[in-house]
């Protein structure tokens, strides 16, 4: 149900509930300067921090845009009620202990008092409306008025302060924060704050995501509308419930699915809050999209290192100039400066702003962005203005090639915030930290999500079971998957006799184990059954023809997921593939051209790719697998989980020599 935010969020009417925490809301409306009308509500107060009070909802002398609820659980859920009847704008809910605190019954009849009336919560500080100077927000900020900038949605009030306290320049339009995101969810609240034309891009941190599918559904409309979004997802390092279960699922745990789901919506994704404001920062002066090639310059060749050290575990890497550049640069630096990327031009040019816009302008020419290393000398102890030929210079160049140049201080504090502020507002993007810097260039080159792509329905996870091994390569040969030939049987006795007709060397495996190597369930290169030995816990046998041509040994993995609907891992196979920790993982749906893009993203992509001359396994072959299993998974709602660990990758085609399958146990 899409709700209508606007009165909520830029209100001309408040009114407050509560004693101390609405002090605090009318202490900040009145410090960021609202004019609209303030109305406390309490049935004994006259006054609260020297605002006339109305003693009751029903005697306001109007229908309040929106209301600050800062009573208690109980109590809100009365208010609200009273509100939806009344025909408010909207609410934030501030009190805590709800489902977070395990009462979900309670949480869940806030949202039925509620009805078609926006409530931001529980659990949540408010908004900040820097744009129009409204709030509903009970506690300090750091922002300032401004008349277009970034939105910023978080589900931690906390956060949300740290990062009205930023000191780098970000116009910051909006700061929202979900509480518990009962009622309006990210993606409602998000979406409402990009339909607003003064805002530029999109900043979330994202504790959890419950609606997949609406999240990539904001991504593409803000992709529409040339708007960036770049999230900060917390909890990367959490573990998967299942993950003793599977290879597949230790290596794509929560982190790596969210990752993929955010790459695939073109979400930019960063590791901390520094980065999130300097991403945003970019999409605000550039918007998203910032192209791979890159310069650097500076006048140090300490710098020049370092940018091109730091630069290295980002994948950001500095082509030379062209030969055209390298003679117009000689030409301006002279013969003692050599050219390269990154560039030290020296202090030559140093105080002369046409020679150092030529130089800079001349460099920046050839790439798609430039990073111009620069740390003006603190203005309260330090004369900065020798510096402001070169930072003129880099505005110059940008101005005359259309390409972004990025001022760049290797320390953050190095760059004052007034001047942040002041270039920001002429249309060039200060960007803090060298590391920082790097890694936000990085994050803004994050590619468009695919046009229409959308995540499969995250479905229920009921408990499982394990298919054997035997039944889940009937599966999988039936999909077009080739596998072992092979026999079963309920005992080694019975499997003798059929295990003859099979060409050796063979595989002998126990079924009913999900690791059959771990419970020692497996033996290889036997000539034949004679002697073999039973395999306690075993519930029958399964005799193959072993793959001995293979050229490479991949891991398929495909699993339902609670939040993304399905992924898809791709790694290098066998026993050592967590070892290895070598893997790709995707969210479903996805197209054969996807699979094999991300193939050649592995780390040992070269064996697939005949790696110093070895012969190439049929990667294609791979792809296809992957896709079968894509269309199994979508096919049958019982299946949870299917992994080929190994696929055994031929000269021409591919075979699944182990297999596991988990299906719904009900």
């Amino acid at each position: 149900m899409m709700r209508d935010l606007a009165r909520l969020l830029s209100p001309r009417s408040i009114a407050i509930l509560g004693v101390h925490w609405a002090a605090n809301v009318i202490e900040q409306c009145r410090k960021i300067g609202f004019d609209g009308a303030i109305w406390p509500v309490h049935p004994s107060r006259s006054r609260i921090a020297g605002v006339p009070c109305v003693p009751s909802l029903s005697a306001l002398p109007a229908l309040p845009d929106a209301a600050f609820i800062g009573v208690n659980r109980h109590a809100t859920i009365e208010v609200v009620a009273e509100l939806a009847a009344m025909g408010a704008g909207g609410a934030v809910a501030f009190a805590s202990g709800w489902r977070e605190s395990g009462a979900g019954d309670l949480q869940d009849r806030l949202v039925a008092a509620a009805g078609g009336m926006p409530v931001l919560g529980p659990n949540c500080y408010g908004f900040i409306n820097y744009l129009d100077g409204a709030l509903l927000w009970p506690d300090q900020h750091g922002g300032r008025p401004v008349a277009q900038g970034v939105a910023i949605v978080s589900q931690s009030s906390n956060i949300a302060i740290n990062l009205t306290m930023q000191a780098r320049g970000l116009p910051v339009a909006y700061v929202t924060c979900l509480g518990n995101a009962a009622q309006v969810g990210l993606a409602d609240l998000a979406g409402a704050l990009l339909a607003d034309d003064r805002v530029t891009a999109l900043g979330l941190y994202v504790e959890g995501i419950a609606d997949a599918p609406a999240l990539a559904g904001l991504a593409e409309a803000a992709r529409r509308s040339g708007k960036g979004i770049v999230a900060l997802k917390s909890g990367r390092t959490e573990a998967a419930r299942s993950a003793a279960a599977s290879h597949t699922a230790a290596l794509a745990g929560a982190g790596v699915a969210s990752a993929a789901f955010l790459a695939q919506s073109g979400i930019a994704e960063v590791a901390t809050l520094s980065e999130l404001v300097e991403t945003l920062k970019i999409f605000h002066v550039h918007g998203p999209g910032l192209g791979q090639r890159l310069c650097s310059l500076s006048c140090s060749g300490g710098e020049a290192g370092l940018v091109a050290d730091l630069a290295a575990p980002f994948a950001l890497t500095f082509s030379p100039p062209s030969d055209m550049q390298r003679v117009a640069l000689s030409e301006t630096l002279g013969p003692l400066v050599a050219i390269a990327n990154p560039l030290d031009y020296h202090t030559y040019i140093w105080g002369d702003g046409p020679r150092t816009t030529q130089v800079f302008s001349t460099m920046l020419a050839g790439y798609d962005a430039g990073l111009f290393v620069i740390d003006p000398p603190r203005p309260d102890r330090c004369d900065p203005s020798s510096f402001l030929p070169a930072l003129a210079a880099i505005e110059a160049a940008q101005e005359a090639t259309g390409k972004p140049a990025f001022p760049v201080a290797s320390l953050p504090e190095n760059f004052d915030e007034a001047l942040a502020i002041a270039m920001i507002d002429r249309g060039v993007a200060p960007l803090m930290g060298l590391e920082t810097a790097l890694a936000a260039i990085k994050a803004a080159q994050t590619p468009p999500g695919q046009h229409g792509w959308c995540p499969w329905t995250a479905a229920e996870m009921p408990p499982r079971g394990l298919v054997d091994e035997a039944a889940a390569k009937e599966r999988l040969a039936g999909a077009g998957i080739a596998v072992p030939n092979g026999v079963t049987a309920s005992t080694l006795a019975a499997l003798e006799a059929p295990a003859r007709a099979l060409r050796p060397p063979l595989a002998l495996k126990g079924l009913g184990f999900a690791h059959k190597t771990e419970a020692g369930a497996v033996r290889l290169g036997l000539p034949d059954l004679i002697g073999a030995t039973e395999m306690p816990g075993a519930t029958g046998y399964l005799a193959e023809e072993m793959v001995t041509d293979a050229r490479a040994e991949v891991l398929l993995g495909i699993r339902r997921d609670p939040v993304y609907g399905a992924t898809l891992t791709l790694g290098l196979g066998g026993v050592t593939a967590e070892l290895l920790d070598d893997s790709v993982t995707l969210v479903l749906p996805v197209t054969g051209a996807e699979i094999a893009q991300a193939l050649r993203r592995l780390l040992l992509w070269p064996l697939l790719d005949g790696y110093r001359g070895r012969p190439r396994p049929d990667v294609a072959a791979v792809v296809e697998a992957a896709l079968a299993l894509q269309r199994l998974l979508a096919e049958d709602p019982a299946l949870q989980e299917i992994e080929i660990n190994p696929l055994m990758v031929r000269d021409a085609g591919a075979v699944a020599v182990d297999a596991v399958i988990w299906e719904d146990a009900r």
